[in-house]
């Protein structure tokens, strides 16, 4: 099996879709992303969006957006973590961390931060594995109960 990471486009819009749909389900996500917010993700320049193929078939996918935080200058956030079940325990989720990452530092960011539920173990130990680690809360949403983030070597 083949496994491709892609920065997705505008042209990768459907795939983007069925993903975050697949997700938000999968998560049971009350607050959901409009379609105008997913186009965001694919076009802003300080957003993008990342899609994992593997053998054609959309496996994956993770956004990074810029997270204007008072206290913490060049912080991002990443978003939207999900691998469809039948592709799991492939290394993924790692390659798509290590996509969003590489980008970030490349963009200059200094922290990269998230916010997940504490019912999501296996993503939770992923990004224990990866460097992330507790934090403070640093925003509003109601359905977030674990908070980390991740300084990154500046290249």
């Amino acid at each position: 099996m083949t496994t491709t990471i892609t920065r997705a486009t505008l042209a990768d819009l459907q795939d983007t879709q069925a993903l975050l749909y697949e997700y938000f389900d999968a998560i049971g996500v009350v607050v959901r992303d409009a379609p105008e917010d997913i186009i965001a993700f694919l076009s802003e320049p300080h957003s993008a969006l990342w899609l994992a193929y593997e053998d054609g078939q959309a496996a994956g996918c993770v956004a990074l957006r810029a997270l204007p935080l008072p206290d913490t200058a060049r912080a991002t956030e990443c978003k939207r973590l999900y691998v469809k079940p039948a592709f799991r325990g492939r290394g993924i989720a790692a390659a798509l961390l290590e996509a969003m990452e590489t980008h970030a530092v490349a963009s200059g960011a200094a922290w990269i931060y998230l916010d997940s539920k504490d019912d999501l173990a296996e993503a939770l130990r992923q990004y224990q594995r990866r460097g992330y680690q507790p934090c403070a809360r640093y925003n509003d949403n109601p359905q977030a109960t674990i908070f980390m983030r991740k300084a990154l070597a500046q290249a």
